[in-house]
């Protein structure tokens, strides 16, 4: 049996999954279901994920500019602005940005040495992780931290939907 609480929880994020993306999240289907299918109450379908070719890319372009209006800022020309101007417009897509990106998933460092430290590194070393450049030579090698890099160590993006997988942010129209 489910809590008054979280009825209400699963209640409220699945209103806002139908509005928002048309479906609901299958972790509340998979709580709210019943665990073996009766001719009285079938298990509701989920939709297959819309196909992984570069529509997660769009969706996280997407949420950035919903949350951040990060893309607004990309396009913008700002050689006819004042520095303090852009100074503001940076710090206002930079919170939100920074917001929008930590409620989707969480970054952490490559390595854990601080840039500008020496290091070597070892043969066998995965390139995906560690990009050796400059006189580079065989391994090992020995060189400076000039980039921590960046780790996607938890993805929690909402689900793709099957129609506009291309559109970063809808055309609006506003109606007087």
């Amino acid at each position: 049996m489910i809590s008054h609480g979280k009825r209400w929880k699963y209640a409220f994020r699945a209103f806002f999954s139908l509005i928002v993306y048309g479906r609901i999240a299958e972790d509340i289907l998979a709580a709210v279901a019943p665990t073996t299918p009766t001719a009285s109450a079938p298990v509701p379908s989920v939709p297959a994920a819309a196909a992984e070719s570069g529509d997660r890319a769009v969706q996280i372009l997407a949420l950035l500019q919903r949350d951040g209006r990060l893309v607004d800022f990309l396009m913008e020309d700002l050689s006819t602005y004042a520095d303090a101007q852009i100074g503001k417009a940076v710090r206002d897509v930079h919170a939100a940005c920074r917001e929008s990106l930590g409620r989707y998933m969480t970054l952490a460092p490559v390595m854990d040495e601080e840039e500008g430290r020496q290091m070597t590194i070892a043969s066998g070393t995965d390139p995906a992780r560690i990009k050796v450049v400059g006189n580079v030579g065989a391994p090992p090698v020995r060189g400076v931290v000039r980039h921590r890099g960046w780790e996607a160590v938890r993805i929690d993006l909402p689900p793709l939907l099957s129609a506009g997988s291309t559109i970063v942010a809808p055309a609006e129209i506003e109606v007087a």
